[in-house]
């Protein structure tokens, strides 16, 4: 990895979004389409508007690691808003606390013009796969959930996987949605 790509993506590791957000743009897109979505699938979808981000926009989408899990990248606060869904299609948003009332609050988003723009070509592409086709597609041989999954050592501590690495397996990707 050279050492120009993991320094531009340090320098923008502290911008990006709440993965929240996203997850609520994502569930508001594919309800506006008759798509379903569950906890699987909405995990992955936000991972992949992550990748893309980082690629074409060249910043990251969320603010915080996606960590490894077996059935591939996971936020796990994000698992956790919606993990009483189980494998059913999501009804609900992601909320959070709001400081001045002690309340929960459905995430809002706002997005800038490129940033909305990439979402719903994401978006519009991977919310159409099954959730076993997107766990397959993360899954790849010698990508970022495979190197971390497969680390070779004892103990890897919060199985994090790291933007540079995602950076450095998708630049060399085909992108499976249009650019237009």
């Amino acid at each position: 990895m050279s050492g120009t790509i993991e320094q531009s993506v340090n320098k923008i590791q502290m911008a990006g979004h709440d993965g929240r957000q996203v997850a609520n743009y994502i569930l508001d897109f594919c309800e506006g389409r008759e798509r379903t979505v569950t906890n699987l699938a909405l995990q992955k979808i936000v991972y992949f508007c992550h990748v893309w981000s980082l690629i074409e926009l060249g910043r990251p989408l969320i603010r915080h690691k996606f960590e490894a899990w077996d059935l591939g990248p996971v936020l796990p606060y994000l698992y956790r808003d919606f993990r009483s869904y189980d494998r059913s299609p999501i009804v609900g948003r992601a909320t959070q606390l709001d400081p001045s009332d002690g309340k929960q609050r459905i995430v809002a988003y706002d997005f800038d013009a490129e940033t909305d723009s990439l979402l719903y070509r994401i978006v519009g592409f991977y919310s159409r796969l099954r959730a076993g086709d997107l766990v397959e597609l993360t899954h790849a041989h010698g990508g970022p959930w495979h190197s971390v999954w497969h680390h070779g050592g004892a103990v890897n501590p919060g199985m994090k996987i790291d933007d540079a690495k995602i950076v450095e397996f998708y630049s060399k990707a085909a992108r499976p949605f249009s650019i237009q």
